[in-house]
């Protein structure tokens, strides 16, 4: 049996039509969608700029429909949601960005540090720290420390800190002796980081009089600029006429290159000046309302009294430099912002 070849002849610009045609329903179907996608997502892009986040989130959704292979998309995505406090729609996108097989080391890494993100905002500080197991990044590493602290896990947050300094993000010497005195390990504390005074004031308080005296004038060797809360308890550890002597003399000199209020209370205590003359000399060199309500001694009018007290309280606090979170009494770490180190060692009214 011989073939036709008038058939192929016939069928072979019927079936190049067909193919013709297809393709180009192909080609339209792509250019309607590529055209699509991008004025989506520079909808959501106006949107998120004009800080209409919901509208932002809508067109985000709308582009990752249209192109969900596209990851730099879902990052966008889980940040806004992650940024509108919907924590679970940001897992569930970075956890569905993790499931891509397709998806390059480099944005799985992202992913993953995305996703710790999502959990350390949430409070699941255990999940966090899981998914950052293995971190090889600086922002990684530091993510993971604000988690261990947040956590009080103070032993890794110190082996953290160190990973740091060994990856040169900087010296976390001091935040690792405040992680030392957290631990109750004062002595390694003081050898790590000299010229931090909390290690030396906390060792003081459970040390007798002679020893706690030794480690405050320590204290103020190396952090004098930390007199003002070091002053009082050196006043009280010093007991014999020789400590009192050095301590005054000592006190006094910090007094006339701080013009510290809690350092001439200080020295008050200890008999150096009496009261309205240490204060009437200060008003003189430096004004302060402080100072001049403990000057006015009106037993005779009450009410003046509770007037001036009630006006000097706000300039008593301590005012957290990185938040402004003030405090009545003196933090090593921020209460507001975890900030270590942040609070100023002078009161309101002395900055």
């Amino acid at each position: 049996m011989t073939f036709d070849w008038t058939w192929a002849l016939f069928m072979f610009p019927i079936v190049f039509g067909l193919g013709w045609f297809f393709s180009r329903l192909d080609v339209r179907h792509w250019r309607l969608e590529s055209r699509h996608q991008p004025r989506a997502y520079f909808k959501g892009l106006n949107h998120l700029l004009n800080g209409q986040q919901d509208r932002a989130v809508d067109s985000f959704i709308e582009a990752v429909q249209n192109d969900p292979d596209t990851s730099e998309l879902h990052f966008t995505l889980g940040n806004l949601f992650r940024r509108r406090g919907e924590y679970d729609r940001a897992v569930r996108v970075h956890e569905h960005l993790l499931a891509r097989a397709d998806l390059s080391q480099n944005d799985r890494e992202r992913a993953q540090f995305a996703l710790a993100q999502d959990y350390a905002k949430a409070g699941l500080l255990d999940r966090a720290e899981a998914a950052l197991a293995g971190a090889s990044t600086v922002e990684a590493k530091q993510l993971l420390l604000s988690v261990c602290e947040r956590g009080r896990d103070w032993a890794s947050a110190n082996l953290v800190a160190e990973q740091l300094e060994a990856m040169g993000a900087g010296s976390y010497v001091k935040r690792r002796a405040h992680y030392l005195c957290e631990q109750k390990r004062f002595d390694e504390a003081i050898v790590l980081s000299p010229e931090s005074p909390r290690a030396y004031l906390e060792l003081s308080r459970q040390s007798d009089s002679a020893k706690a005296h030794v480690l405050l004038a320590l204290a103020l060797d190396h952090a004098p600029q930390a007199a003002s809360i070091l002053a009082a308890p050196l006043v009280q550890a010093a007991k014999t006429n020789t400590e009192m002597q050095a301590t005054m003399t000592r006190l006094a000199r910090l007094y006339s290159e701080t013009q510290s209020l809690d350092v001439l209370q200080a020295l008050i205590d200890m008999g150096w000046q009496d009261a309205c003359s240490a204060y009437t000399a200060h008003l003189a060199q430096s004004p302060s309302l402080v100072a001049a309500s403990h000057l006015i001694e009106m037993p005779q009018i009450p009410d003046v009294q509770a007037v001036l007290k009630l006006a000097t309280e706000p300039l008593l606090r301590y005012r957290c430099a990185a938040c402004g979170f003030e405090a009545k009494q003196y933090f090593w770490q921020c209460p507001g912002c975890q900030a270590w180190d942040s609070y100023p060692f002078k009161r309101v009214e002395e900055l």
